[in-house]
């Protein structure tokens, strides 16, 4: 058994989440969630559960938050390319 830690940015060295989409793309997200007011709308996912038979989610999807705004307090994940700083770990 081996630990698996999430990927590392390679621009700026931040851990980043790479989940896939409703499209058949992978997109990489930031750790945290922010409120939806502090997030530019091009940069607005969320992670859904996959419908499935069974009560139990079986799979999670990042999906963009588009069509209705999302309250300016609700919480959303922002795409990891709003938030990268590249080398922000060198002097």
């Amino acid at each position: 058994m081996t630990w698996i830690e999430p990927p590392v940015c390679p621009e700026c060295g931040a851990l980043i989440r790479i989940y896939p989409t409703l499209y058949d793309r992978w997109v990489g997200l930031a750790m945290l969630e922010l409120p939806a007011k502090d997030v530019p709308e091009a940069f607005r996912w969320r992670l859904m559960p996959l419908p499935a038979r069974s009560l139990i989610p079986t799979d999670i999807v990042a999906v963009r938050v588009r069509g209705i705004d999302p309250r300016p307090g609700e919480p959303v994940v922002p795409a990891h390319s709003m938030m990268c700083v590249p080398n922000r770990g060198e002097p």
